[in-house]
């Protein structure tokens, strides 16, 4: 104990030196982003990408947008695609071996987001110190090195024709991570790289549940059943009764809110809960404040950043901002151009700013993931606003829900159609109908205006789901674990339909 008590202070001094250089950027955040920008630049001007759209000849960001297009995944994809064959200098340096399968939820597609050694490094290995050196630093007593962390990742598999591999981010990370992570973390690597995710959650269980695990890392939904599974086959009433010293949760991937009291609950016990917000194509945010619900920018990672207003979003014409002309409060997509090779390249997420000294943001939605059939334009931020709202007075707890728009049709009202599966039932179902419904048009005027009258929408129309649809939905899409996602918004009935079928049967 003593050895462990020993390392635990070595390796808290450490990671705290970070925190010099974090305050740097936060305090010179557009010198850090310039900087950022022209390394990028000049490390890639000899690649195929930087040939043809002349980096050797920008000198400025106007440069920079005027000779270099914004462009979504389906437009990049003939780079990546050459560089997945084994070929270098393509969008950056040498030859990419490693690829992060995205879930594809915007489409059925899978995406393949190349990930350098510098993207791999500089970006996602020095997010997971950083985050630790924060919590560190908030929290000078933690005892995370005396106990083990808890991950859930994902599988990866070797693309045979290139030996170029991918899969999941976090199984990418996780194949790579240094042993002196390995010997801090379970479940094994083994177990974790586990492609079968029912096979998986056996091993995991059969793992973990007798370690003394400290911190939780995962995405909140998938961590959850998880969480269910240990108590299911330990017995126990809550996770502090097996995990005594947990103290922490990492997540991301999803919104909190609609678990932040399923998790209270399940564990226990206080803990404190630590935000990120990361995906294939890079690490952005870090919460840097304890019990804060916004996450700090990270500008030093080697990921340039630009954004587009959502309402001037037009696909035949984007027009991005840089990072010192951001307003607080407005959503934006976000735009990248990063050290995996990615330039310009429009993620699919929106944010909005809470602070702009330092930097500080909140994930707002996406650009797809939206309702916007009547003018409304409800993001997925104002929904789990709402659910949390309308959950906190009829005592219910909501585990997962999609929505779309039903549109109008012989002279009828459209309305909002949605399914949501409850961990615990609403005391009073037609109470939270109209708190949810209340709470949507005091946060946003569109909808308030469109629900006037009942004129162009009439009331939510909300079905509870049965148990396990959306895991039985996911099962049969072969989309369960790792960092796959249920599709909250949708402006059409893409998801909905099938769903609502699936929940008759």
């Amino acid at each position: 104990m003593a050895t462990k008590a020993l390392f635990n202070m070595a390796v808290n001094w450490f990671i705290r030196q970070r925190i010099d250089q974090i305050q740097n950027f936060m305090k010179h955040p557009i010198e850090t982003q310039n900087g950022v920008l022209f390394s990028q630049l000049f490390h890639a001007e000899e690649t195929e990408y930087g040939r043809k759209f002349g980096f050797k000849d920008i000198s400025s960001y106007r440069d920079f947008q005027q000779q270099v297009p914004i462009v979504n995944y389906e437009e990049f994809e003939p780079y990546i695609e050459k560089a997945r064959q084994g070929q270098k200098d393509i969008s950056w340096p040498g030859v990419i071996r490693q690829f992060a399968k995205s879930s594809g939820t915007t489409n059925a597609k899978s995406k393949f987001i190349p990930i350098s050694d510098e993207s791999l490094e500089d970006c996602h290995y020095k997010a997971g110190k950083d985050l630790i050196s924060i919590y560190a630093n908030n929290h000078p007593d933690n005892q995370l090195f005396l106990n083990k962390n808890l991950r859930l990742g994902g599988s990866a598999e070797l693309y045979e024709s290139f030996n170029t591999k991918f899969g999941d981010l976090s199984a990418i990370l996780i194949e790579n991570l240094p042993f002196w992570v390995e010997i801090t973390t379970v479940p094994s690597k083994k177990t974790s790289l586990m492609s079968e995710w029912e096979t998986k959650l056996k091993a995991i269980v059969s793992e973990v549940k007798n370690q003394d695990v400290g911190s939780l890392t995962g995405v909140p939904s998938w961590m959850m059943v998880l969480l269910q599974r240990i108590l299911t086959e330990t017995g126990k009433g809550n996770i502090s009764e097996i995990f005594p010293n947990l103290e922490v949760f990492f997540h991301g991937g999803i919104s909190f809110k609609p678990y932040r009291e399923q998790y209270k609950k399940i564990i226990g016990k206080d803990i404190n809960y630590y935000e990120i917000y990361n995906a294939s194509e890079g690490f952005f945010g870090i919460q840097d404040r304890s019990g804060s619900d916004e996450m700090l920018l990270m500008l030093d990672y080697g990921i340039f950043y630009e954004f587009i207003p959502m309402d001037k979003f037009d696909r035949n014409n984007l027009q991005a901002i840089p990072l010192e002309e951001v307003e607080l409060g407005k959503n934006y997509a976000v735009v990248i151009s990063t050290n995996g090779g990615l330039w310009r390249y429009l993620i699919g997420d929106t944010v909005k700013f809470t602070s702009l000294s330092p930097h500080r943001i909140q994930i707002s939605g996406r650009t797809k993931h939206y309702i916007n059939a009547f003018g409304e334009e409800l993001m997925i931020d104002n929904v789990e606003t709402a659910l949390k709202k309308a959950c906190d007075a009829t005592e219910a707890h909501v585990l997962d829900y999609t929505g779309a728009p039903v549109f109008m049709s012989e002279g009828k009202s459209g309305a909002h159609e949605w399914l949501i599966e409850f961990a615990k039932h609403p005391n009073n179902f037609e109470a939270f109908s109209k708190i949810f419904d209340d709470t949507l048009k005091s946060i946003n005027s569109d909808y308030e205006a469109k629900r006037y009258l009942n004129m162009t929408l009439n009331p939510p129309i909300i079905h509870m789901a049965k148990e396990k649809l959306f895991y039985q939905w996911m099962e049969s899409r072969g989309k369960l674990g790792g960092q796959n996602k249920v599709p909250r918004l949708s402006n059409d009935r893409e998801y909905i339909d099938p769903l609502l079928e699936l929940n008759k049967n």
